[in-house]
């Protein structure tokens, strides 16, 4: 393994992110939870509630594998014994995984935290040249692929000098691999009994962003970083050892593993892990399973409602489901109010990134007694401010909205939204200048902007009595639209588009013009069976927007551009409008 260290930061970006990783008066060495590791919380729940489920996984083919802590566990040590004593690695060092929503993944992962080592995982959506990136800039010590990925990976990994093994779960070894079955202990090794030495600041996962330019940047997370973010969740999200949680989302992103793997594994719950969403055995799953809690993007609740049937009742036919987390994406007011209403199942919109963990603020989750989705708070901060707000700061950082300069902002006006916080990323691995541009003025500069609305009567998780500031999200610097000098946030027309009588999903797009720099178009795609025209859609936008604000152009596609993680890639969109450079728009 190429284990030449990197040279020291800068003294002054070094200062910037230790001030970024605190938070009101609490530097990151005063913790916020005990255990303040993964691999320790493991140990200790698996000797205090070594019979309590923790992991059940549903594979496609309709297996289901269950573990309590105590097989997890002893799952967990069996790999780490694999990782230290076949593939040579050590506290500090690093695998790879490439491979989907899987069991073997969560336990190669565990195992690798057992050590004290880091986990880089790879997401199979990113074509070849990006993958390979990865696998060279990451500095892996062993690849772990799954069978159906062995193919493509195999030529890529074997000139990665920095990689010694690969590993192929499942099937039958190739040319210069060896079968994870072959390697692994038959029965513990006590030597593993219990972790070692493992440091809460010591480095867990690196998740590299699936941005569309350029290469792609590798967020570092600690055992810590873990702990505290799912110290917050659990508190903001009431969550307790009775909690069943669901996960659809992909575990290469912190979303999948976090909030639905390392959280219930902090408060003593357990998770149901399906291979993949489907949104016709989503709320059959949750009722066969007694699941109370579930981890979405936007887009899947697009689907929820298209698939499910009229006849269903959630109350009724999926009892337990207490409400959704929803996040990682653009979440409209009119698709938010149409699932609330359609269900009755609150949603708790968040919001975060790999940076900071996952999330770092939510929506307060209304209760039943006050009403559910019809509680007067939270249909106001759903609903009432042009975008459904991301929430109040949780318990492990803090947020502020600053402009170019580090000034903060005041209630209303637009800026960036900033976070510091024991959540925080101590950095992007080997990346000089992304660092330097995300740390700057003691916080993490998240590339959002948004604003900030004050609750006259709401408590904040941080103690504030009234006045607790509720953020909103308007746009990511890069998508704005500069048209003749002033900026369009996207995120407002895209709410008036997927409004729209016929409409499936839409969003805005900034397009280079020869008169203004840019203009306004619409990429849209119909309902089924829908035949509204691009005069409808533009006539629509002009009833509801300004008009440099109105989109000048609509084009209709078949699909709609996320990333895996359901994020809009919105930027991919613009050559679809090239050919209206030249035009003049009256």
């Amino acid at each position: 393994m190429n284990d030449t260290p990197l040279p020291p930061l800068p003294t002054e970006l070094a200062k910037n992110i230790e001030s970024a990783s605190a938070f009101g008066n609490r530097p990151r060495s005063e913790r916020l939870a005990a255990p303040a590791t993964v691999a320790e919380t493991l140990h200790k729940r698996a000797a205090e509630q070594g019979g309590d489920p923790y992991l059940t996984y549903l594979a496609e083919d309709g297996v289901e594998r269950r573990y309590t802590y105590a097989e997890f566990y002893r799952e967990v040590r069996r790999a780490a014994a694999m990782l230290h004593v076949f593939a040579g690695v050590q506290r500090g060092e690093r695998i790879i995984t490439a491979m989907h929503n899987h069991d073997q993944a969560i336990i190669l992962t565990f195992a690798a935290w057992h050590l004290g080592a880091s986990v880089v995982p790879l997401n199979m959506g990113e074509d070849d040249r990006r993958l390979a990136y990865v696998l060279e800039h990451s500095r892996g010590k062993a690849l772990f692929v799954l069978s159906e990925y062995a193919d493509r990976l195999r030529p890529l990994a074997q000139t990665v000098s920095a990689i010694e093994e690969i590993v192929r779960v499942g099937g039958s070894a190739g040319e210069g691999e060896i079968r994870l079955e072959s390697v692994l202990p038959p029965v513990d090794v006590p030597q593993f009994a219990a972790p070692d030495g493992v440091q809460p600041d010591d480095e867990a996962l690196i998740v590299y962003t699936s941005g569309t330019t350029g290469a792609p940047k590798g967020v570092v997370l600690t055992q810590y970083n873990l702990i505290a973010d799912a110290f917050a969740i659990t508190q903001w999200q009431k969550l307790t050892p009775q909690t069943r949680m669901m996960c659809v989302l992909p575990i290469h992103h912190v979303n999948g593993m976090e909030v639905t793997h390392v959280t219930p594994l902090f408060f003593g719950g357990s998770v149901v892990l399906n291979r993949k969403f489907s949104a016709r055995g989503f709320f059959p799953t949750i009722a066969k399973y007694g699941v109370h809690v579930v981890s979405v993007v936007p887009t899947l609740l697009q689907f929820l409602l298209e698939a499910t049937p009229p006849e269903f009742d959630a109350r009724r036919d999926a009892p337990t489901l207490r409400h959704i987390i929803c996040g990682a994406g653009p979440l409209t007011v009119d698709l938010a109010a149409r699932f609330e209403d359609r269900f009755g199942i609150p949603i708790c919109h968040g919001y975060g990134l790999s940076e900071s963990t996952c999330y770092s603020c939510f929506v307060p989750i209304p209760s039943v007694a006050d009403g559910g989705v019809r509680e007067p708070a939270h249909r106001a901060w759903m609903r009432d401010f042009g975008y459904p707000s991301i929430g109040a700061p949780i318990a492990c950082n803090e947020m502020a909205i600053h402009d170019e300069y580090g000034r903060a902002q005041a209630e209303g006006v637009k800026g960036e939204i900033v976070i510091r916080g024991h959540n925080v990323t101590p950095g992007y691995y080997d990346n000089l200048k992304a660092n330097e541009g995300a740390f700057t003025h003691g916080w993490f500069r998240t590339g959002d902007e948004g604003f900030f609305k004050r609750a006259p009567n709401v408590k904040g998780e941080q103690g504030q009595e009234g006045g607790a500031p509720f953020f909103f999200i308007s746009g990511r610097f890069k998508e704005l639209i500069v048209r003749g000098g002033v900026k369009i946030s996207p995120l407002e027309v895209d709410e008036v588009l997927n409004a729209i009588n016929g409409v499936q999903a839409a969003m805005a797009v900034g397009f280079e013009n020869v008169t203004y720099g840019e203009e306004v178009g619409a990429y849209v795609v119909r309902k089924p069976g829908s035949t509204v025209s691009a005069d409808a859609v533009l006539s629509a936008c002009r009833a509801k927007l300004a008009p440099h604000a109105t989109p000048k152009v609509v084009v209709f596609g078949e699909t709609f551009p996320v990333t895996s993680t359901g994020k809009y890639q919105r930027n991919t969109l613009k050559p679809l409008f090239s050919e209206w450079k030249e035009a003049q728009f009256r």
